[in-house]
């Protein structure tokens, strides 16, 4: 995957194996923006998925529960933290390749006007057998406690009708 030297927006709807190529982007030097986390997909079955989550949910420093492990329920928080697992984060280039990433759920305004692109390498139809189960993040992320999916969905609504009109308007103008 040959990105430009400038920040490149990558669009997670229906990727799968993401974390790996953006680490990998990161520690290259690149600059790296992720939206729309929540439609991000991981392998397994749902109801696997969320027990995993619950399992490490459990996980937590028995004397003072505050000193973490801490248990992100966003979407996005939940992308940072497997790619910050890639990469060697308490060295000083790799702080360096974490502060180079921005993940969001849905769009938000800056980048709803920028070009965004998939990785064809992570699409879950291409990476994953015809017939396996998977499970959206978003949906996983509702069942842990993450309480926003309402607010990003209506949100992201007005975003496609707003981007719909300007479609419009534009293919009018070059017709």
């Amino acid at each position: 995957l040959g990105l430009c030297s400038q920040s490149s927006g990558i669009n997670a709807e229906y990727g799968g194996r993401l974390a790996s190529v953006i680490a990998k982007q990161l520690l290259n030097g690149q600059r790296v923006v992720v939206v729309r986390c929540e439609l991000l997909n991981v392998s397994g079955s749902f109801y696997r998925n969320k027990l995993k989550y619950f399992a490490f949910l459990r996980k937590r420093m028995n004397s003072n529960p505050s000193h973490g492990p801490y248990h992100f329920r966003a979407p996005s928080k939940i992308l940072w933290r497997t790619i910050r697992g890639m990469i060697p984060h308490k060295t000083q280039r790799g702080m360096e390749a974490l502060n180079r990433l921005k993940v969001f759920e849905g769009i938000p305004a800056p980048y709803d006007k920028t070009k965004r692109m998939v990785i064809p390498s992570a699409l879950r139809v291409l990476r994953l057998k015809p017939g396996r189960r998977y499970a959206s993040v978003g949906r996983i992320s509702r069942e842990v406690g993450w309480k926003y999916g309402d607010v990003v969905e209506k949100l992201e609504a007005k975003r496609k009708e707003k981007s719909a009109a300007y479609f419009q308007a534009k293919k009018k103008l070059n017709a």
